[in-house]
């Protein structure tokens, strides 16, 4: 699906379908496109529109170079398509002289949000350069909220994880504490590689490698580069520290399943001493000899159940006056 977009007064207003007449268009956006549409584009802008496997590349020339006038930006974006599941996909910025274009094979909730926004709200989208500025920072703004979000969710994962170790803890908590911290490591990590890839991009946007991408980005502010590369560097540490936190309750949680299975042991283990020496005297009465003297007395039985019980009771009352039960 292709959308064009045009500036009004800072705002942005939506043109959906052909694109024979791309004059006013300071941005077009490229969803999943199909073979027919990218031979279109190709066509009426007179560009070369990478494909899937293009965007795939991870080499740095690969992502972020110069060629037919245009500046192409490859970076990381999220997508989040259900609380639980988030996807990581390549998004490539292509700035012309005229306009900026981008296309991307997923649905970043960021762009979807920066388009509604901007048609409803003046950004400032009077070209090109200005629309890929306000568009990224909107992104980086979102990679901002996701990681507060997660702060939360962690110092509440923090508490389930402590709780589940008191005496009225479940179990079964422990189980979805683990399944919580994969998520999270998941989507930190995520959120980290996006990130990595946006200062890249603002890297070379600071210092272009050609005169051809250095004049195409000359619209482009140099304070407003820098502070968005700061917010950008300032979300990387806010993420290294949450990583560093989640790799924290990982051995948390490992710790208290590892002390419970000590208490389910030491349980075992005290219930075998107190019941050995009984089985002790049982077994010895037990047995089949002709000449035992005990089975004779009257008061033989009574006698050995009186020392299997005192056998019992010894151990226990040794283990409660040392505190290890």
């Amino acid at each position: 699906m292709i959308t064009g977009y045009r500036s009004q007064g800072g705002r942005l207003v939506a043109q959906k379908g052909s694109l024979d007449d791309p004059a006013g268009l300071v941005w077009i956006d490229m969803v999943n496109p199909s073979a027919a549409e990218e031979d279109q584009v190709e066509e009426v802008l007179g560009l070369n529109i990478p494909t899937r496997d293009d965007m795939q590349e991870i080499e740095p020339s690969s992502r972020l170079y110069a060629e037919r006038g245009a500046v192409y930006l490859t970076a990381q974006v999220l997508a989040r398509h259900e609380p639980l599941a988030t996807e990581i996909g390549p998004v490539t910025f292509m700035l012309t002289k005229d306009r900026l274009i981008t296309v991307h094979y997923h649905t970043p909730g960021s762009i979807a949000f920066f388009a509604d926004w901007a048609q409803t709200h003046d950004m400032g989208c009077s070209s090109g350069q200005t629309t890929l500025m306000a568009l990224l920072e909107t992104i980086v703004d979102r990679l901002a909220d996701g990681l507060e979000g997660e702060a939360r969710k962690l110092d509440a994962l923090t508490r389930a994880i402590f709780e589940a170790h008191r005496p009225s803890g479940k179990s079964s908590t422990l189980a979805a504490v683990l399944q919580r911290i994969g998520r999270a490591e998941d989507h930190n990590g995520k959120i980290v590689e996006s990130l990595s890839t946006i200062q890249r991009v603002l890297n070379y946007m600071a210092a272009p490698l050609t005169t051809e991408a250095a004049m195409l980005m000359k619209g482009i502010g140099k304070t407003q580069l820098k502070t968005l590369g700061r917010d950008v560097r300032s979300l990387s540490e806010t993420a290294a520290t949450q990583s560093q936190k989640i790799l924290f309750q990982l051995d948390a949680t490992l710790g208290v399943i590892s002390i419970r299975q000590s208490d389910i042991i030491k349980i075992f283990s005290v219930v075998a001493f107190v019941f050995l020496p009984p089985t002790l005297i049982a077994s010895i009465y037990g047995m089949n000899f002709r000449i035992m003297p005990e089975l004779d007395w009257t008061w033989g039985y009574p006698m050995a159940i009186g020392l299997m019980v005192l056998s019992a009771v010894i151990p226990y009352a040794i283990f409660r006056a040392k505190k290890l039960l």
